[in-house]
């Protein structure tokens, strides 16, 4: 790649992103409150507002009343100069949401697949009906990203196998770039639940932290340097393979009682799944129908069902502890419906059964993420790629 000398053009491309990364950061400002957070003149912030404007990407989008004089104009980013789309993908839905660049959503659509398998087609049907609900083009997506339970190939970030999706292969994401022409990533599903976490969650303040996902599926996500760690193989994370003692080894699959899918029949997923949190709440006397319902149940009823509760933490702290032991990380999430669902009853008695038998105990909370925390990963990260791209086209190549 050859270096550009620091001619004028190139001074004002660099002025333009700086000023275009401001608004998309800050909100709408004035010509003058650009000036001062970059440094520029109102001269030179006068003229990089009037090449963007010329360009569609900012307008002005009110006015901001001061003292004497006239009120200054409101400069923002043009909600219309770039859309993105971020799926949560299940075995038995498809959710969707679109937002503009600014991130305002303009909807959240879940269909259901109605038994169709092959994924280029239930990716695309999903966007359709989601464009058609916002108003949508789909050509003005500028960027797509795709959540799946699996494990991804993190040198082409193909799909290489995922438990209960059993048609999304390698080969999935070219057929989904080919289709849709336009930008698409797949990430799995508890990857951006994590990203979600970082952004709008728990771990907000965080740079090394650990998200273990109890739900339909048990996985985890790991976050180092506030960037996700996949492994060589794109494998790191997969805890519900964790031997631990109690149950088999986990070389053997069966179909869950609750869900009716493939589940691991040995390993820390088996002991922590849906099947094992409904039978572990048998033997204490709660008779809900679902893992999430037995632990809902015994939160409104904690002092007649703590040892329901204690017993699932110290399962639970079997696959915190060996985490901690090895990555040592300043904090771990547990999120999913059952984490949700366990709260801070559940998480104190993790951390309390981590203690006893770490040496290493990382700072333990539930979930903050509001709403479908896959999905809100997903558009985050749809939004941080169409963002770069807006910016990238400020200056030349």
């Amino acid at each position: 790649m050859s270096r550009r000398p620091g001619t004028p053009q190139l001074l004002r491309e660099l002025n333009d992103r700086a000023a275009l990364e401001l608004l998309l950061d800050a909100g709408p400002l004035t010509r003058a409150q650009i000036g001062e957070r970059t440094g520029l003149s109102k001269v030179t912030a006068s003229q990089l507002l009037s090449r963007l404007q010329e360009r569609g990407l900012i307008g002005l989008v009110g006015e901001q009343a001061g003292g004497r004089g006239p009120n200054a104009a409101l400069y923002g980013v043009l909600p219309s100069s770039a859309y993105v789309a971020g799926l949560d993908v299940g075995p038995n839905s498809v959710t969707v949401g679109i937002t503009d660049i600014t991130g305002s959503q303009a909807t959240e659509v879940t269909v259901d697949p109605n038994g169709q398998a092959e994924p280029v087609r239930v990716v695309h049907d999903a966007l359709a009906r989601a464009c058609a609900s916002a108003g949508v083009a789909e050509t003005q997506l500028n960027a797509v990203v795709v959540g799946t339970p699996g494990v991804l190939d993190p040198c082409t970030g193909d799909m290489r196998f995922a438990f209960d999706l059993p048609h999304w292969h390698e080969g999935v994401l070219d057929g989904l770039r080919n289709d849709l022409r336009r930008p698409v990533l797949i990430e799995n599903d508890v990857n951006l639940v994590a990203i979600a976490e970082r952004e709008y969650g728990a771990a907000r303040d965080v740079d090394d932290f650990c998200l273990i996902w109890i739900d339909r599926g048990v996985g985890m996500a790991i976050m180092l340097g506030r960037r996700l760690y996949r492994g060589r193989s794109g494998g790191a994370g997969e805890i519900g393979y964790l031997p631990v003692p109690g149950v088999p080894l986990p070389d053997s699959v069966r179909e869950s009682q609750s869900w009716g899918k493939p589940a691991l029949a040995g390993g820390f997923g088996s002991l922590v799944g849906a099947d094992a949190v409904v039978e572990l709440a048998r033997e204490h006397g709660i008779g809900a129908p679902s893992a999430v319902e037995c632990v809902t149940a015994a939160v409104s009823d904690v002092d007649a069902q703590a040892g329901f509760l204690d017993e699932l933490a110290t399962r639970i702290s079997l696959g915190v502890a060996s985490v901690g032991i090895v990555l040592d990380p300043e904090l771990l999430v547990i999120a999913g419906q059952l984490g949700r669902a366990g709260g801070s009853q559940l998480a104190t008695r993790v951390n309390r059964a981590v203690g006893r038998i770490c040496p290493v105990t990382p700072h333990i909370a539930v979930t903050e993420v509001d709403g479908n925390p896959v999905l809100r990963g997903a558009i985050y990260a749809a939004l941080e790629r169409a963002r770069e791209e807006l910016l990238d086209s400020t200056t030349a190549t």
